[in-house]
């Protein structure tokens, strides 16, 4: 094979040093190439209105190949400024032929067009595929995050959905429709009071095992206020606190501000959910007045009092006969020891259920009543011979006691259960709350309306990272044709080089390894 047609293969990344090391090129041409940068500046300036031209001056810069096309196209538009020695009058034409002279001294655009060829494989194309990554990876990410907002946004509305469904209510107007829940309350009351008195064979078990354990139980029992839920209901405070019904009730009214659900009607955020007596507003009847007969001021009939000297002789008390004085006579009315005739007021005005402090008891004696049930259930199931009731003292046990099975505690277990499930249910705790401590419907009303805020607040962030993952997918494809534009340019510098180079080794085949074929 002749020398000839053996081609030069050159590293595209060392062809600058090959150039300088085969001196086709000078070690300091950089410092020579600014002049001639400055005036293709100065002549892109004036430039005549050309589509290759202008397909020429966009995308990359403007190299020594690109201004031999330029002069070319200008032979064509300066054309009548050509004279008779064949020399062109335009100044453009001047300062392109100028430009290309200087270019081609030293073989000064061979060096920067080598450079030009590197930077665009090693750094432009690859930073323009970096920046495209980036933007593809940050919509990927923003495509997560929308996921993670809309996942955030339906547990939030699931939740205050649910929290609604729980209490009852649309959660339009959260406080107003929890005021209004209250009406519920004594409802409910009834209803437990109710499934209270199937609780009366348990009561006597465990008073039953009580007095035989322990030999006696107290007067009022184990779980006395379960008994009297029993026996007389659920019943105000007072009745159970003094034993015998008020003459009237005046339940304290639930005061809540609901100004910022828009109420104009200040009454209508005063609401009463007691039988108030509201003849006399409350206030305690002393009979009519009309019933005492008073008679003139000089007609008072003081007794037998004795004036000698201007000193008052008051009779000796053991001398008064109080046997004998009438009190109804007198029109003062004495009431009993336990407030007979009363009103109920304040918190004895509420029902035994509905009170806080009988209520806590109600349901720790409840409490009381299961962990009983949960042990008597548990010896029986595994008797090993020693709990109490195998003992030989077993024929002197309550026939209650000795004619218990596992069934029969078991539906004892299940009739408590189900009471202190109706009492303590989540939506009753709230309404009991919302009842009784005012400012607690600011809170539950606060936790439900956060919930909103933050189902507000996702979706809003939904928006916003659609709106910023929609902008890096634009960007990535506003890079996409700059990315292809600049390998084209790259792939066209890299062909007249190999050409240029060709040249000056008598067009021997010239190729440029690891180019533009790697981008």
């Amino acid at each position: 094979m002749e020398e000839q047609d053996i081609p030069i293969e050159i590293n595209a990344g060392k062809l600058l040093d090959w150039l300088i090391n085969r001196r086709h090129c000078n070690q300091g041409w950089q410092k020579n190439i600014l002049p001639i940068r400055e005036k293709i500046n100065n002549a892109i300036q004036d430039m005549p209105v050309h589509e290759g031209i202008a397909k020429l001056l966009s995308g990359t810069h403007i190299n020594y190949f690109y201004c031999k096309k330029i002069v070319e196209i200008l032979k064509e538009t300066e054309a009548d400024t050509k004279n008779l020695f064949g020399r062109y009058g335009s100044q453009r034409m001047k300062d392109w032929l100028d430009i290309i002279r200087l270019y081609e001294k030293d073989n000064l655009y061979l060096a920067e067009s080598a450079q030009m060829l590197m930077r665009n494989i090693k750094y432009e194309v690859p930073s323009f595929k970096r920046q495209v990554q980036k933007f593809e990876q940050t919509a990927h990410e923003l495509d997560k995050k929308e996921l993670e907002y809309r996942k955030n946004e339906n547990t939030a509305r699931i939740e205050f959905q649910n929290t609604c469904k729980q209490l009852g209510i649309d959660g339009k107007k959260i406080k107003r429709e929890l005021v209004e829940k209250i009406k519920e309350l004594p409802t409910v009351y009834d209803k437990v009071s109710k499934k209270t008195k199937l609780l009366a064979n348990v009561v006597e078990f465990y008073e039953a095992f009580v007095e035989f354990v322990a030999g006696q139980i107290h007067d009022c029992g184990c779980v006395p206020m379960i008994k009297y839920v029993i026996e007389k209901g659920n019943t105000t405070t007072y009745e159970w606190t003094y034993g015998e019904a008020p003459l009237s009730i005046n339940e304290p009214k639930l005061k809540i501000d609901l100004e910022d659900e828009d109420e104009t009607n200040d009454n209508a955020d005063i609401i009463d959910f007691g039988d108030s007596n509201d003849d006399n507003d409350g206030g305690i009847d002393f009979g009519d007045e009309n019933d005492v007969e008073l008679g003139e001021p000089g007609d008072i009939d003081w007794g037998n009092i004795e004036i000698e000297d201007g000193e008052n002789v008051l009779p000796e008390v053991d001398e008064i006969e109080l046997n004998n004085i009438s009190l109804e006579e007198s029109g003062i009315v004495v009431e009993a020891a336990g407030q007979e005739g009363g009103i109920a007021s304040g918190r004895e005005a509420l029902t035994i259920l509905d009170n806080p402090v009988t209520r806590n008891d109600f349901i720790d004696q409840l409490l009381e009543l299961e962990s009983f049930l949960k042990l008597r259930l548990y010896e029986l199931k595994n008797d090993n011979g020693q709990n109490l009731l195998s003992m030989a003292q077993m024929q002197d046990a309550s026939p209650v006691l000795q004619l218990s099975t596992v069934d029969s505690t078991q539906k004892m277990l299940d009739n408590v259960q189900i009471v202190i499930s109706e009492i303590t249910e989540n939506r009753i705790e709230h309404l009991h709350n919302i009842k009784h401590f005012p400012k607690y419907v600011n809170v539950l009303a606060a936790s439900l309306e956060q919930k909103l805020a933050l189902v507000d607040k996702m979706t809003q962030m939904q928006k916003i990272v659609r709106e910023k993952r929609e902008e890096a997918v634009q960007q990535a494809l506003a890079l996409q044709p700059v990315i292809k534009l600049v390998i084209q340019k790259t792939r066209e510098l890299q062909n007249d080089i190999e050409l240029d180079i060709s040249k000056k080794y008598k067009n021997r085949i010239v190729r440029l390894t690891g180019g533009v074929s790697t981008l």
